[in-house]
């Protein structure tokens, strides 16, 4: 970054090795020490230990003393940041190589006349330098617009004086800039742990409940297959009892066509000896086969089987009821859950009752 004045002409290897040399804090040639970051910046040693001052308030290295736990702070010059451990500023390496370039620097710096130009000249007074500056109007000036020109009645100060004041302010205002971008920096981490730590969160409890509701569509799934298992069964001896009834009926109509066929054949008959030897006994057959057309039937609504109709309403209520809650109104449905359930098998036993009440008697009708 360059942070010399634009009065300094470019192309010059000096000033150009200047602009390097200039620390980003107090914008100044490097003091010794120079110490140097993991990311490969330098800084003043002790501009490097104001920013880590004001990042860590709370850190503390007192001579004799020295504090138990690092800090961190971040390089002004390209954010990385930078971790410390428990020696502070004073664990980072000092940069011997920019230290003897600046005393080059400073030697070369010496030796060198002040070429023309160098320093800038006022507007007013061409061949007067800008020594002074003019805290009344803010800006720096010369010494002959003070005793003549337009600065006579302001109040001034040495340029060297408000030069290095203000030169400090800035270096605080720097140090108090980056010590807040530090702090922004920690929040934003923080709240991007909380983002993390909410979708971890909010995966968490997704599965869980998917696993809860898979449950749920399991014993739903068990439960219908039992359910239409007992209906098939009681269908199908419904049908083999109907069926065994036709068979029975079936017989004893063939019986009495063929008993029919038989009489008719008998009636044909023109002589009165033949008739008679057969009549008796046939007619004897139609009266006994008469009285086994008496054979077991169904009952009334044997064929009903709306005693297998179930009664829903209040489950599809107590799903739509399902919210997140307590462990205790969970266990409140636990138990209305084990109540109905002991309903429900009370209501079945009684449906298995019912039906073989009714089987016998259609039994006995079928066997009198």
């Amino acid at each position: 970054m360059d942070y010399k004045s634009s009065l300094i002409p470019d192309g010059n290897p000096m000033e150009n090795l200047e602009k390097q040399l200039l620390c980003p804090i107090c914008l100044e040639v490097f003091t010794k020490p120079v110490v140097i970051l993991p990311c490969q910046h330098n800084l003043c040693r002790k501009c490097a230990s104001d920013i880590f001052q004001a990042a860590n308030p709370f850190w503390t290295n007192r001579v004799g003393s020295v504090s138990m736990s690092g800090g961190r702070f971040r390089c002004p010059s390209c954010r990385h940041e930078v971790i410390m451990d428990r020696h502070g500023v004073y664990g980072l390496q000092r940069n011997l190589l920019v230290e003897n370039i600046i005393d080059i620097y400073k030697q070369e710096c010496s030796s060198r006349p002040l070429q023309k130009g160098s320093h800038p000249m006022c507007k007013e007074h061409e061949d007067e330098k800008i020594n002074i500056y003019c805290l009344t109007c803010e800006m720096p000036t010369c010494s002959m617009c003070k005793v003549f020109g337009a600065h006579q009645a302001c109040e001034v100060a040495p340029l060297q004086s408000v030069f290095q004041g203000q030169k400090t302010e800035l270096s605080n205002c720097i140090s108090m800039l980056v010590a807040g971008n530090d702090r922004v920096q920690t929040i934003i981490t923080q709240l991007e742990d909380s983002c993390r730590v909410t979708k971890e969160n909010s995966h968490q409890v997704k599965e869980e409940l998917s696993q809860k509701f898979d449950v749920l569509y399991a014993i739903l799934d068990e439960k219908k297959s039992e359910l239409l298992q007992r209906i098939t069964r009681e269908q199908e001896e419904k049908l083999s009892f109907i069926e065994a009834l036709i068979q029975q009926y079936q017989e004893q109509l063939d019986k009495s066509t063929k008993l029919v066929e038989t009489a008719i054949q008998s009636l044909d008959e023109p002589g009165g000896a033949i008739f008679l030897m057969s009549a008796k006994q046939l007619i004897k057959s139609i009266v006994e086969a008469s009285k086994g057309c008496q054979l077991g039937k169904t009952e009334q609504g044997f064929e009903n089987m709306d005693y297998f109709t179930l009664d829903l309403e209040h489950i599809a209520d107590a799903l739509k009821a399902i919210d997140f809650g307590t462990d205790e109104e969970e266990e409140e449905f636990i138990e209305e859950e084990e109540d109905q359930e002991e309903s429900t098998e009370r209501k079945e036993e009684g449906k298995k009752f019912i039906y073989l009440h009714l089987f016998v008697r259609s039994f006995s009708h079928s066997t009198t």
